[in-house]
Parts: structure tokens; sequence; C-alpha cells
């Protein structure tokens, strides 16, 4: 008779499936730490480089939310054209704080140069350390790999030569095409378009929990990679299986 514990684990894992047939993975936050700025943002801005990287992302992403939803895209931008808007952004609230106000053209003068040193950065974010090692893996094994994301095609191919991944990536996906960002379904079903094949043969990783969730919602097999021991979304959806770091995705390849 099986242990509780053994209960347990099968109840979580579910039926034991098929070995994806690819693997796509999200771009900034799983394969890129976009917090890797934070070093540059503190050298331009002493005592706000953290808080600077954090709030950039958040509002970064809170905007492919809002050009996305509202008025059916008709205020869709680029995602380097957010990715500024929202630094801009961050530095207003941060660095100028309550009060104080400037000009279009004053805080341009002030502040461009660090805006453009941080952009530049940006093409150049650290890859996560164990990610080159598990890509490699992967690739000796015979699996499709690809990115799936937001970034504009530019900047993903600047990330990818930066991290050093040309050669193991079969696809390099945007949603740039169809003007519509994650977590809208037109922008998971590209990666179906590419790889021809259906999602759930298909393992989606994300380290961005929304993202996870919207990937369950499409269909997708998924990875969570939690790497700052989150809780999940609290939506009635978990994803497929969850791990600390990217060499979690290797486990759906063992017997």
């Amino acid at each position: 008779m099986p242990s509780s514990t053994q209960t347990l684990q099968a109840q979580a894992t579910g039926p034991r499936r098929n070995p994806p047939r690819a693997v796509l993975f999200d771009a900034y936050g799983t394969l890129f730490d976009v917090y890797s700025v934070a070093q540059l943002a503190e050298e331009l801005f002493p005592g706000q480089g953290q808080a600077l990287s954090m709030l950039w992302r958040d509002k970064q992403i809170e905007y492919t939310r809002l050009v996305t939803t509202s008025n059916h895209g008709a205020h869709y931008q680029p995602f380097s054209a957010l990715t500024r808007a929202a630094l801009v952004y961050a530095i207003k609230k941060l660095v100028l704080g309550p009060g104080k106000a400037l000009t279009p053209e004053d805080f341009l003068l002030e502040h461009e140069p660090a805006i453009e040193l941080l952009l530049a950065q940006y093409q150049h974010l650290d890859a996560f350390p164990e990610n080159l090692a598990v890509l490699k893996q992967l690739k000796a094994q015979g699996i499709a790999l690809g990115i799936l994301s937001n970034g504009d095609a530019a900047m993903l191919q600047a990330a990818v030569h930066s991290a050093g991944f040309d050669s193991l990536l079969d696809h390099v996906i945007s949603v740039d095409p169809i003007r519509k960002f994650k977590t809208d379904p037109e922008a998971y079903a590209l990666g179906e378009q590419a790889t021809g094949l259906a999602a759930r043969d298909i393992l989606f990783v994300s380290c961005n929990g929304w993202d996870a969730l919207g990937a369950t919602w499409y269909g997708y097999t998924t990875l969570w990679v939690n790497r700052y021991q989150l809780p999940f979304e609290e939506l009635g959806t978990q994803p497929t299986r969850s791990g600390a770091d990217l060499r979690a995705a290797l486990d759906f390849f063992h017997p």
C-alpha cells in the first residue's frame, strides 16, 4: 500500500506524460536577470539602485497590460518603447520625488545620459548562472529550444548574443508582429505556430508567476521557476511543475 507521501506526490504530478517535444522559455526574468541592472542604477542614482530596478520592471509589465487590453490595442507600443517609458517613470518617482517637477526638456537634459546607459545595459542583462549548462544539455538531447517573449526582436537578439545562447536556440519568437503582449492567447499561440506542435507537447518555462499561469491556461505544459520563493498566483490553477531554478526543466526529460 502506498504511503501518504507517495499518494500526495501522485496527486500533485498527475498521470505521467510523454516528455515534451520542445521547450520555450520566457526571456526577461527567466533566462535574463532583469534586476542585474541594479548595480549600474546604484552607480547612477546612489541609494536608489535596487528600488529603481524593481519599480522599472513592475511598471514595464503594467504598461504591457495597459496597451494590450485598452481600446482594442489602439495604444500599442513595442516593448523597447515601454521599457524606456517605464524607466522614465521610475526615475521621476524615485529620484525626483514628490513635489519636484521638471519640464520634459529639463528632465531629459538632466537624466538622458543615465537613461541611455541603463537602456544599453538592458541589452546585456546577466544570464542566470545555470542557464547555459541547462540549454546545452537539452540541446544535446535533440530537443527543440526557443524563446517566446514580449521583447522586440532586436532586443532579444542582443540579449541572446550577449549571453552566448545563439547556437542553442531554434526559435526566438517576439510578440511584436501581433501587437499583443502576454498573457493574451494570441501571444502564446505563436509558440505553436513556430514549432508546429500542440501546446501540450511544449514545455513553457517562466520565472514570472503570471506568465506561467497564462501559459497553463492556454494549454502548455508549464514550469514555474520560483527563484525568489514566492507563493504562486491565487487563481485556482497551478503550473504543471515548479522548481527553484532552470535545472528543473531537465526533470521533464528523465524517466
